[in-house]
């Protein structure tokens, strides 16, 4: 159950950037769904789970097996000197003998390699909430990047008219040639950074396709500038119980537990038996033998092993309460994260760039007309530019956050594609 749900979980994870983006994006492209499908069937560590599971299976099984049954045999009073010279007076014995194993201990035994199967599922549970919040970075920094790019063409589109503006305007005679050569610079600048950005998101392309081992993709799509709401701190906080981070120390509990419940029953000795039949030389009559034998101090000796194994198990609880305090140091850091993030996109998108569009519109028909020098209109072109990366920087934060909170508590958010009161199952 916990594995179904955690995978839904973190399968709609940021799901807002997988809506599609308005326009096609070349083939072969990509969604986040496809991206956590292709991770969850084909990463390694995912594929080596089964094979983790069948050893310990085997180490159960190999667990509930019983003391081994000894066969034995003796000869006795042979190749000496005198009488026993030879074989002549050689007593043979045959014997047949095992260990009264207590059942408790078997138990225990058993108990101990069931925990260790346990703790591997939510171990991989872990694990894939960590890949899966992997696979959503790297998804993410591709659409910042893409983001980004379209930030550059617009600016690029922008200082290629005020590089036409300047050449009207030095053929007419109203500006000097260093303002045609400047824009012409701005220009090629503009088209660097384009060309790096471009590059850049090729390379986070490939860094994503490497975490299902797959080749090149084409762009990813998804509405980075998208927020959803999310829930609040304290609501957070409660979901905390169940995230794999924490049943970690309920199964590493159950182990110990075990760990404990094997080495008390080291306390209680193990009873060794064996019967047999012996041929008497001398009357060449065969008789029955028997034998039992108890080890001595077992108690004494398996006490520091009882000490050591209960001090393990009470210090597990100083552990889980040292993680939950990090689990929330981390969440509350996140959350509080999202709020500024969330702000910093909706106040840049309502107000800081509609003032800067319209501004650059403006200084643009003001430097046609004459009334405007060109360096003012360039420093509001690059605001411009410096505005949309703010925000593009803002909105990719957000995400990361978000990211790592459903990755600390494994649960879906609402989405933005669904009805606001609306979640995942």
């Amino acid at each position: 159950m916990l594995r179904t749900k955690t995978a839904l979980a973190v399968l709609w994870c940021c799901a807002v950037l997988a809506l599609p983006a308005q326009a096609t994006p070349p083939a072969p492209n990509l969604d986040l769904r496809q991206a956590f499908a292709l991770t969850l069937k084909r990463h390694p560590d995912l594929r080596r789970l089964p094979l983790q599971q069948a050893a310990l299976r085997a180490d159960i099984e190999q667990a509930a097996q019983a003391p081994a049954w000894v066969a034995g045999a003796t000869l006795e009073n042979a190749l000496g000197s005198g009488a026993y010279r030879g074989a002549d007076a050689a007593e043979l014995t045959l014997s047949l003998g095992a260990a009264l194993e207590p059942q408790a201990r078997r138990d225990a035994r058993v108990g101990l390699a069931q925990s260790r199967l346990d703790g591997l599922d939510i171990a991989a549970e872990g694990r894939r909430l960590d890949l899966l919040a992997e696979v959503a970075r790297r998804y993410l920094d591709v659409l910042a990047l893409q983001e980004e790019a379209r930030a550059l063409e617009a600016t690029l589109a922008q200082r290629q008219t005020a590089a036409v503006a300047a050449r009207h305007r030095v053929g007419a005679g109203a500006s000097p040639t260093s303002v045609q050569l400047g824009a012409e610079a701005a220009v090629a600048r503009a088209e660097l950074e384009l060309a790096r950005t471009r590059a850049a998101a090729t390379a986070a392309r490939r860094r994503l396709a490497l975490m299902w081992g797959g080749e090149l993709i084409g762009a990813v799509q998804g509405e980075l500038l998208a927020l959803p709401d999310t829930p609040d701190f304290e609501h957070l906080a409660s979901l905390l119980e169940r995230a794999p981070d924490l049943q970690r120390f309920a199964s590493e509990a159950r182990l110990r537990e075990a760990r404990l419940q094997l080495a008390q029953t080291q306390a209680r000795p193990d009873l060794e038996w064996q019967v047999g039949v012996r041929r008497l030389q001398g009357s060449d009559d065969w008789a029955l033998m028997g034998g039992l034998s108890v080890p001595l101090g077992s108690r004494r000796r398996a006490e520091p092993g009882i000490r050591a194994a209960r001090a393990e198990l009470d210090a597990l609880a100083l552990e889980r309460e040292a993680g939950e305090l990090d689990l929330r140091a981390t969440l509350a850091e996140a959350h509080g994260r999202l709020a500024v993030d969330a702000l910093a996109v909706r106040q840049t998108t309502d107000k800081v760039l509609p003032a800067l569009e319209r501004a650059e519109a403006a200084a643009g028909q003001a430097y046609r007309a004459g009334a405007l020098s060109y360096l003012e209109w360039a420093l509001l072109q690059a605001d411009l530019l410096s505005a949309r990366r703010d925000r593009i920087a803002a909105a990719r934060d957000f995400h990361r956050a978000l990211i790592e909170i459903q990755r600390l508590t494994a649960e879906p958010f609402v989405l933005a594609d669904r009805a606001p009161n609306e979640t995942t199952p």
